[in-house]
């Protein structure tokens, strides 16, 4: 990404994570999981769901798997047909999804972004991005969409974020990312990017800006954080 100018400090873009930044999806992938992991005689609760915030499908089976004690007792082609089964019954859950579903105070930021002529991207994990944003209706707010399908390397790697700064041609280090879960926020700092934290501030503490819920996740305040750094 050469031929930026990276002299003069200036918020030119703000990443999004997706599950928990912009909507609450991590329910609908906690029950989608959860009836899998059930169906092999695994029991998953909301504290090891913690552990599957932000990563990619098949980590996330792996992991599963692994609580169970049957990480080799699959072969790769049936782990690929258990992704598939989880993400089937997921895609039936956002299928109900309406803008009504979109977390408060997101929607307000997001035109507020544009109207000060900030870039906006999307940086998820999730395979069902375009899916979700469209149910959603925001997809005109997007500049750019990178999901788990674009990228090789899933959280905490920073590929997918540095993917959507490369795509919405904004240097790193004039990003803001915003995540949810402890991966995201590693990603967006390896990225070299200035990472805000949405949630629990011992989980988030790498973060550069922490706020607990999204409604105080304001233009104003990720400018201020983001100018004071």
């Amino acid at each position: 990404m050469k031929g930026f100018d990276e002299m003069n400090k200036e918020l030119k873009a703000v990443i999004f994570d997706l599950d928990g930044v912009i909507t609450d999806t991590a329910e609908h992938h906690f029950i989608a999981w959860k009836q899998l992991a059930e169906e092999l005689g695994i029991a998953i609760d909301r504290t090891f769901n913690e552990q599957l915030k932000g990563v990619s499908r098949m980590e996330s089976l792996e992991r599963i798997l692994a609580l169970g004690g049957q990480a080799d007792r699959y072969t790769a082609e049936e782990k690929e047909a258990l992704a598939y089964k989880k993400n089937e019954h997921y895609k039936q859950l956002i299928a109900r999804m309406t803008p009504d579903d979109i977390l408060p105070g997101i929607f307000d930021l997001l035109r507020e972004l544009k109207r000060n002529h900030i870039k906006i991207g999307l940086a998820s994990a999730s395979k069902n991005a375009f899916t979700v944003i469209e149910r959603l209706q925001i997809g005109e707010y997007f500049d750019t969409i990178v999901d788990a399908a674009n990228v090789k390397h899933s959280k905490p790697h920073p590929e997918i974020f540095l993917t959507a700064a490369e795509q919405l041609s904004v240097h790193p280090s004039m990003c803001v990312g915003v995540e949810d879960a402890q991966a995201g926020v590693a990603a967006i700092k390896a990225a070299h990017m200035f990472a805000v934290g949405v949630g629990d501030r011992e989980a988030l503490k790498e973060a550069d800006y922490i706020v607990e819920t999204t409604k105080d996740l304001t233009y104003d305040a990720i400018v201020r954080a983001f100018y004071r750094e």
